[in-house]
This record gives structure tokens, sequence and C-alpha cells, in this order.
């Protein structure tokens, strides 16, 4: 028994139990050439749309599928990308990943996730390991020294990912500009000594959040107490609190909303008002900032957004040899974690009365 098939004007007849349906069968059906087949598959972006519709339509009724294996060895390319991320139970990766997974697989490529657990050296390793299984690599939020990033680079097509390297292509979300706002609104409530809980050592982020933070509490001519570096975990915010409670200060912006949820958990544990006695304020707006009470003030990341302009930064390198950097806006959240400080305007004071009266 024998099935026919139609794609426009070109006819293909299949038969039960032969072999599977080729590129030559495709292309055939299409109306089209081998190589245009293979370029729909292998490089889409350069081949007429309406021609790739055409062809991806007949390759799907004639139930072709391409053999990545042989396409390898002709193209050159694997259609796989590595991501490696610091830690991936953090809830701060999962959304980039999933974007970068589903971004990837639009443009026919799968992507392979690999997790550091905070190790630059577990991530040395990684990067080593997947050079040669991959067309390229995102290194999110990597530990490695930048001397280390530079040298892997050498071995394999890289996008950094909140890093900033000179000369290689990088996705950063502007944490300095969050810190900034966050800080201003710290200032803005009438806190005048507040605290910054640190991230991990090597964290670019992390040096980022300090900056920006010291030189907008220095130009106001507040106080800003560091303590860190630390583990960007919920326990090392919860270990913080007695630390924060000895520095009298009123307010704390924490590396992220891990740290400030274990932070601020810890604090009411301990008979301490948040905000009343001291505002808290996070980084990243995972979805746990918006659960936890009082809800936390936090600066949003745009963390989707990133793990899709990698892909394309990472598959345009490929393709043309082109670098850059993207920077993504942050913006302040602002919920309920924070409120009047010792200093606070008349106003401020005034809209807390009529809110608690409200309440």
């Amino acid at each position: 028994m024998a099935l026919t098939e139609r794609s426009g004007s070109h006819r293909i007849a299949i038969k039960e139990g032969t072999v599977a349906v080729t590129i030559r069968d495709v292309a055939r059906a299409s109306g089209v050439h081998i190589s245009t087949v293979s370029r729909t598959f292998s490089a889409p972006h350069l081949v007429n749309p309406e021609t790739r519709s055409r062809v991806l339509a007949t390759a799907e009724q004639l139930g072709y599928r391409p053999n990545r294996a042989a396409r390898a060895l002709i193209t050159g390319r694997t259609h796989n990308i590595g991501l490696i991320v610091a830690d991936i139970a953090n809830p701060f990766f999962p959304p980039l990943i999933k974007a970068a997974e589903t971004h990837a697989r639009r443009r026919d490529y799968h992507v392979f996730v690999a997790d550091t657990d905070e190790d630059p050296i577990v991530e040395l390793d990684l990067v080593q390991a997947l050079a040669k299984q991959v067309d390229g690599i995102l290194l999110c939020s990597p530990r490695m020294s930048d001397d280390q990033i530079e040298q892997v680079r050498r071995e394999v097509p890289l996008v950094v990912i909140n890093r900033m390297i000179t000369g290689l292509p990088a996705v950063v979300m502007d944490v300095g500009h969050g810190a900034r706002e966050a800080v201003r609104h710290l200032l803005d409530l009438g806190h005048r000594h507040l605290v910054y809980l640190a991230g991990p050592r090597g964290s670019w982020t992390n040096r980022e959040i300090r900056r920006a933070a010291g030189a907008t509490t220095r130009a106001a001519g507040a106080e800003l107490t560091v303590l860190g570096p630390n583990q960007p975990v919920e326990e090392t915010g919860a270990a913080a609190a007695e630390a924060v409670r000895r520095t009298c200060a009123t307010a704390v912006l924490a590396y992220n909303d891990l740290m400030a949820i274990g932070l601020l958990q810890a604090l009411q544990d301990r008979g301490v008002d948040v905000p009343g006695q001291v505002s808290v304020v996070g980084i990243d707006d995972i979805a746990y900032s918006g659960l936890v009470r009082p809800r936390l003030t936090t600066v949003a990341n745009p963390t989707a957004a990133a793990g899709r302009a990698a892909v394309d930064m990472l598959l345009q390198q490929g393709d043309d040899g082109a670098t850059g950097q993207v920077t993504l806006r942050t913006d302040l959240i602002i919920r309920n974690s924070t409120g009047p400080g010792p200093y606070a305007p008349a106003v401020a004071l005034n809209a807390e009365v009529a809110a608690t009266v409200k309440e």
C-alpha cells in the first residue's frame, strides 16, 4: 500500500515499510534545491521566509526529521548551547533558563544546563567539558576570574550574563541603577545609616551594587556599613540578623531577595518590627518576594529578557563574529518592607499614620 502526499504541484509516494523520508524527498516535494532544505534547518535566517515556511510545512507533512549528527558533520555545528549558572536552586535562575531554552528551541537549538554551586573550579571544569559538545556557552553570573574567562573564550564562543569584561560579548542587568534607586528610596524615607548585606566575593553584581550604594550614600552625607562577603542564600541572611542589629542601622539593602527574606524573617523572630524599626530591600524580585509578610521591596531584574538576549547574541556571534554588550534596565518595586526612618519628612510620617488608620 502506498500513500501519496501533495505539496504545491509536486507529489511524492511513500510506501509503508520503506526507508525514512530523506532531505531529497523534502526538496522534491517543496520544489527547492537540497541545499535550501539544508539551510532551512541549519541556518534558517539565510532562507527567504516564504520558502522557509513551505519547506518546514512539507517536512512536517512528510514526517521528516533532520539527522543532527549528520548535520553536525556537514556544518560543523551541533545546534547545542551550554548554559552554566552559579546555583540552579536560586529562584533567580529558573526564569532565565526557561526563557533561554524556549528562545533557543525556536532557532532549532537545544540548551544543556549545568550548575557550578558557586564554585569557580567546578565552573572552569564544566566549560572545558562542554566546549567540544556545543556551539557556544552562556556563562551566567560566573565566579571565575577575568583571566580564566578570557582563556576559555579561546576554546569556545561565549556570552557572559551579569559580568562585564572588556572585549567580551555580555548581557548585563543594570543592578547599579537599581541599587541607586533603592538607596535613594531609603534616604527619602529618612534613613541615614544603612547596611549593605553583601554577596559573594567573586561576583561582578556584588561589586556593582556595593559601588553604587556607597556612592549614593556618600553623596547624601549618609553612612553605609558593609557586612560580608556572604553566600547568596536565605540562611546567610538570617544569620546576619544579629550583626545588623549591632550596627544600629535602620535600613538594609541585601545582595538578593533570598538574603533579604532570610534577614526579614530572622529580625521578626527577634521581635524587631519590619519596617517599623528596620526597613529591608532585596534585589531580583523573585516570586517569593511578594508572598512574605511584609511583602518585600526589591529591585526587579529582567531575567527572562536577559536569557533571550544572550541566546540571540551567541547565535549572532557564531554567524558573523559580532560582539557587543547589552544592558537591561532594572526597576525598583516598592512594597511593605520599607517605611519611614528616624529623619523622615513630616509628609512621610503623616502618610504612614494615615495608612495605619485606614487599615
